[in-house]
Protein backbone atom coordinates (compact mmCIF):
# COMPACT_ATOMS: atom_id res chain seq x y z
CA UNK A 1 0.00 0.00 0.00
CA UNK A 2 0.59 3.99 -0.54
CA UNK A 3 1.74 5.87 2.38
CA UNK A 4 -0.70 7.99 2.70
CA UNK A 5 -1.07 11.64 4.21
CA UNK A 6 -3.96 13.40 5.39
CA UNK A 7 -5.21 17.14 3.95
CA UNK A 8 -6.06 19.07 7.39
CA UNK A 9 -7.81 21.54 5.20
CA UNK A 10 -10.38 18.76 4.37
CA UNK A 11 -10.14 16.45 6.93
CA UNK A 12 -10.83 16.46 10.67
CA UNK A 13 -12.84 19.82 10.14
CA UNK A 14 -15.02 18.64 13.09
CA UNK A 15 -12.00 20.05 14.68
CA UNK A 16 -10.18 23.22 15.75
CA UNK A 17 -7.10 23.56 12.91
CA UNK A 18 -4.39 22.78 15.67
CA UNK A 19 -6.19 20.04 16.92
CA UNK A 20 -6.68 18.49 13.38
CA UNK A 21 -2.80 17.42 13.62
CA UNK A 22 -3.08 15.11 16.90
CA UNK A 23 -6.17 13.59 15.12
CA UNK A 24 -4.57 12.70 12.00
CA UNK A 25 -1.57 11.33 13.74
CA UNK A 26 -3.20 9.51 15.95
CA UNK A 27 -5.59 8.06 12.85
CA UNK A 28 -1.85 6.48 11.93
CA UNK A 29 -1.22 9.00 9.06
CA UNK A 30 2.61 10.79 9.39
CA UNK A 31 2.05 13.43 6.61
CA UNK A 32 -0.22 16.21 6.06
CA UNK A 33 -0.88 18.71 3.89
CA UNK A 34 -2.63 21.95 4.29
CA UNK A 35 -4.04 24.09 1.39
CA UNK A 36 -4.10 27.55 2.62
CA UNK A 37 -2.21 27.52 5.99
CA UNK A 38 -1.75 31.34 5.92
CA UNK A 39 -4.25 32.35 9.04
CA UNK A 40 -2.48 30.59 11.56
CA UNK A 41 0.97 31.84 12.89
CA UNK A 42 3.76 29.63 10.62
CA UNK A 43 5.07 28.80 13.95
CA UNK A 44 2.09 27.50 15.58
CA UNK A 45 1.58 25.19 12.65
CA UNK A 46 5.29 24.43 13.08
CA UNK A 47 5.12 23.22 16.70
CA UNK A 48 1.94 21.26 15.75
CA UNK A 49 4.01 19.51 13.27
CA UNK A 50 6.87 18.41 15.48
CA UNK A 51 4.42 17.75 18.63
CA UNK A 52 2.80 15.04 16.47
CA UNK A 53 6.03 13.59 14.35
CA UNK A 54 4.50 14.85 11.15
CA UNK A 55 6.02 15.22 7.90
CA UNK A 56 4.26 18.71 5.60
CA UNK A 57 3.50 17.27 2.22
CA UNK A 58 2.15 20.64 0.35
CA UNK A 59 1.13 23.95 0.67
CA UNK A 60 -1.03 26.05 -2.02
CA UNK A 61 0.36 29.19 -3.86
CA UNK A 62 -0.21 31.88 -3.84
CA UNK A 63 -2.13 32.88 -0.68
CA UNK A 64 -5.78 33.73 -0.49
CA UNK A 65 -6.99 36.70 -2.06
CA UNK A 66 -8.27 38.44 1.25
CA UNK A 67 -10.47 41.21 -1.25
CA UNK A 68 -12.30 38.54 -3.10
CA UNK A 69 -9.77 37.88 -6.32
CA UNK A 70 -9.31 34.39 -7.37
CA UNK A 71 -6.97 32.54 -5.12
CA UNK A 72 -4.65 31.90 -8.02
CA UNK A 73 -3.15 34.31 -10.77
CA UNK A 74 0.01 32.60 -11.59
CA UNK A 75 -0.69 32.22 -15.66
CA UNK A 76 -3.22 35.68 -15.59
CA UNK A 77 -0.83 38.19 -17.94
CA UNK A 78 0.41 40.99 -16.97
CA UNK A 79 0.41 39.96 -13.54
CA UNK A 80 4.04 38.89 -13.06
CA UNK A 81 4.77 41.57 -10.36
CA UNK A 82 1.89 40.24 -7.84
CA UNK A 83 2.92 36.92 -8.82
CA UNK A 84 6.38 37.32 -7.64
CA UNK A 85 5.57 39.47 -4.92
CA UNK A 86 3.40 36.41 -3.31
CA UNK A 87 5.57 33.83 -4.22
CA UNK A 88 7.95 35.87 -1.70
CA UNK A 89 5.37 35.63 0.69
CA UNK A 90 4.81 31.67 0.35
CA UNK A 91 8.04 31.58 0.99
CA UNK A 92 8.87 33.19 3.90
CA UNK A 93 6.12 30.57 5.59
CA UNK A 94 7.82 27.69 3.71
CA UNK A 95 10.92 29.09 5.46
CA UNK A 96 9.42 28.14 8.48
CA UNK A 97 7.27 25.06 7.64
CA UNK A 98 9.15 23.01 5.26
CA UNK A 99 6.76 21.60 2.85
CA UNK A 100 7.83 19.61 0.50
CA UNK A 101 5.86 20.82 -2.11
CA UNK A 102 4.71 24.22 -2.74
CA UNK A 103 1.45 23.70 -5.44
CA UNK A 104 1.50 26.80 -8.22
CA UNK A 105 -2.20 27.72 -8.86
CA UNK A 106 -2.74 28.94 -12.74
CA UNK A 107 -5.86 30.61 -12.11
CA UNK A 108 -8.63 31.72 -14.48
CA UNK A 109 -6.96 32.61 -18.30
CA UNK A 110 -6.97 31.18 -21.46
CA UNK A 111 -4.87 30.72 -25.10
CA UNK A 112 -1.17 31.24 -25.54
CA UNK A 113 -0.16 34.40 -23.94
CA UNK A 114 -1.38 32.22 -20.65
CA UNK A 115 0.52 29.90 -21.28
CA UNK A 116 3.62 31.79 -21.82
CA UNK A 117 2.96 33.65 -18.41
CA UNK A 118 2.62 30.27 -16.66
CA UNK A 119 5.45 29.22 -17.86
CA UNK A 120 7.59 32.27 -17.29
CA UNK A 121 6.17 32.63 -13.74
CA UNK A 122 6.93 28.90 -12.87
CA UNK A 123 10.37 29.34 -14.23
CA UNK A 124 10.72 32.52 -12.31
CA UNK A 125 9.65 30.85 -8.71
CA UNK A 126 12.03 27.46 -9.56
CA UNK A 127 14.82 29.79 -10.06
CA UNK A 128 13.97 31.81 -6.91
CA UNK A 129 13.72 28.77 -4.59
CA UNK A 130 16.19 25.97 -6.66
CA UNK A 131 15.49 23.96 -3.15
CA UNK A 132 11.97 24.18 -2.76
CA UNK A 133 9.77 21.56 -5.03
CA UNK A 134 6.81 23.16 -6.96
CA UNK A 135 3.94 21.42 -8.46
CA UNK A 136 1.34 21.85 -11.22
CA UNK A 137 -1.76 20.50 -10.93
CA UNK A 138 -4.92 19.92 -13.46
CA UNK A 139 -8.29 21.20 -12.02
CA UNK A 140 -11.46 20.06 -13.53
CA UNK A 141 -13.97 22.81 -15.02
CA UNK A 142 -16.74 21.85 -13.29
CA UNK A 143 -15.10 22.47 -9.66
CA UNK A 144 -12.89 25.52 -11.09
CA UNK A 145 -14.67 27.04 -14.62
CA UNK A 146 -12.37 29.03 -16.48
CA UNK A 147 -9.24 27.62 -14.50
CA UNK A 148 -6.41 27.53 -17.31
CA UNK A 149 -4.48 23.87 -16.30
CA UNK A 150 -7.73 21.90 -17.27
CA UNK A 151 -5.53 19.30 -19.08
CA UNK A 152 -3.09 16.96 -18.77
CA UNK A 153 -1.52 17.18 -22.09
CA UNK A 154 -1.27 21.04 -21.45
CA UNK A 155 0.14 20.40 -17.63
CA UNK A 156 2.53 17.89 -19.75
CA UNK A 157 3.42 20.69 -22.57
CA UNK A 158 4.02 23.56 -19.38
CA UNK A 159 6.62 21.06 -17.98
CA UNK A 160 8.49 20.29 -20.78
CA UNK A 161 8.53 24.09 -21.45
CA UNK A 162 9.66 25.10 -18.36
CA UNK A 163 12.13 22.46 -17.98
CA UNK A 164 13.25 22.85 -14.43
CA UNK A 165 14.25 19.59 -12.22
CA UNK A 166 11.77 21.16 -9.02
CA UNK A 167 9.12 21.40 -10.93
CA UNK A 168 6.35 18.58 -11.45
CA UNK A 169 3.25 17.41 -12.20
CA UNK A 170 0.96 17.35 -9.24
CA UNK A 171 -1.77 14.10 -10.09
CA UNK A 172 -5.46 13.90 -8.33
CA UNK A 173 -7.40 10.89 -8.82
CA UNK A 174 -11.11 13.42 -8.61
CA UNK A 175 -9.85 15.86 -10.96
CA UNK A 176 -8.37 13.31 -13.20
CA UNK A 177 -11.72 10.94 -13.33
CA UNK A 178 -14.06 14.55 -13.60
CA UNK A 179 -11.64 15.71 -16.46
CA UNK A 180 -11.30 12.43 -18.92
CA UNK A 181 -13.70 10.16 -17.22
CA UNK A 182 -10.63 7.21 -16.21
CA UNK A 183 -8.36 8.35 -13.86
CA UNK A 184 -6.40 5.17 -14.28
CA UNK A 185 -5.60 5.70 -18.04
CA UNK A 186 -4.05 9.25 -17.14
CA UNK A 187 -2.19 8.01 -14.45
CA UNK A 188 -0.63 5.52 -17.24
CA UNK A 189 -0.21 8.23 -19.36
CA UNK A 190 1.61 10.66 -17.14
CA UNK A 191 1.75 9.25 -13.87
CA UNK A 192 5.82 9.52 -15.03
CA UNK A 193 5.90 12.99 -14.23
CA UNK A 194 3.87 13.26 -10.87
CA UNK A 195 5.58 14.00 -8.02
CA UNK A 196 3.01 14.23 -5.89
CA UNK A 197 -0.58 12.39 -5.71
CA UNK A 198 -3.82 13.03 -4.25
CA UNK A 199 -7.03 11.25 -3.53
CA UNK A 200 -10.89 11.28 -3.74
CA UNK A 201 -13.50 9.69 -5.60
CA UNK A 202 -15.48 10.93 -8.43
CA UNK A 203 -18.15 12.22 -8.46
CA UNK A 204 -18.58 13.99 -5.12
CA UNK A 205 -15.18 13.90 -4.12
CA UNK A 206 -15.80 11.91 -1.21
CA UNK A 207 -13.34 9.10 0.33
CA UNK A 208 -12.21 6.09 -1.68
CA UNK A 209 -15.09 3.23 -1.44
CA UNK A 210 -17.81 6.42 -1.80
CA UNK A 211 -17.92 6.07 -5.22
CA UNK A 212 -17.64 3.69 -8.07
CA UNK A 213 -13.58 4.07 -8.70
CA UNK A 214 -11.89 0.91 -7.78
CA UNK A 215 -9.08 2.14 -5.48
CA UNK A 216 -7.51 -1.19 -4.62
CA UNK A 217 -6.48 -0.90 -8.29
CA UNK A 218 -4.99 2.53 -8.18
CA UNK A 219 -3.17 1.73 -5.40
CA UNK A 220 -1.87 -1.62 -6.61
CA UNK A 221 -0.94 0.32 -10.07
CA UNK A 222 0.98 2.85 -7.83
CA UNK A 223 2.74 0.81 -6.01
CA UNK A 224 3.72 -1.23 -9.18
CA UNK A 225 4.96 1.27 -11.15
CA UNK A 226 7.17 2.38 -7.72
CA UNK A 227 5.77 5.65 -7.15
CA UNK A 228 6.92 5.91 -3.77
CA UNK A 229 5.83 9.64 -2.58
CA UNK A 230 3.23 11.15 -0.40
CA UNK A 231 -0.56 10.27 -1.27
CA UNK A 232 -2.88 12.60 0.39
CA UNK A 233 -6.36 11.99 1.35
CA UNK A 234 -8.01 15.06 -0.10
CA UNK A 235 -11.62 14.67 -0.08
CA UNK A 236 -14.90 15.66 1.97
CA UNK A 237 -15.54 13.04 4.30
CA UNK A 238 -18.98 11.51 4.26
CA UNK A 239 -19.05 11.20 7.91
CA UNK A 240 -16.61 12.04 10.80
CA UNK A 241 -13.00 11.41 9.56
CA UNK A 242 -12.07 9.02 11.55
CA UNK A 243 -15.33 6.84 10.89
CA UNK A 244 -14.35 7.00 6.81
CA UNK A 245 -10.86 6.12 6.85
CA UNK A 246 -11.38 2.11 6.16
CA UNK A 247 -10.27 2.39 2.83
CA UNK A 248 -6.54 2.66 4.58
CA UNK A 249 -6.52 -1.02 5.68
Amino acid sequence: MPKFAANLSLLFTELPYLDRFAAAALAGFEAVEILFPYDAAAKDTRRALLANGLDLVLINAPPPNYTGGERGFAAIPAGQARFQNDIRRVLRYAGELKPQFIHVMAGAAQGADAQATFVENLKWAADAAPHQRFTIEPLNPVDQPGYFLNDYDLAAAVLKAVDRPNVGLQYDTYHAQMITGDALAIWRAFGHQAVHVQIGSAPGRHEPGAGPMDFDVIFETLDRDGYSGWVSAEYNSTGPTQSCLGWMQ
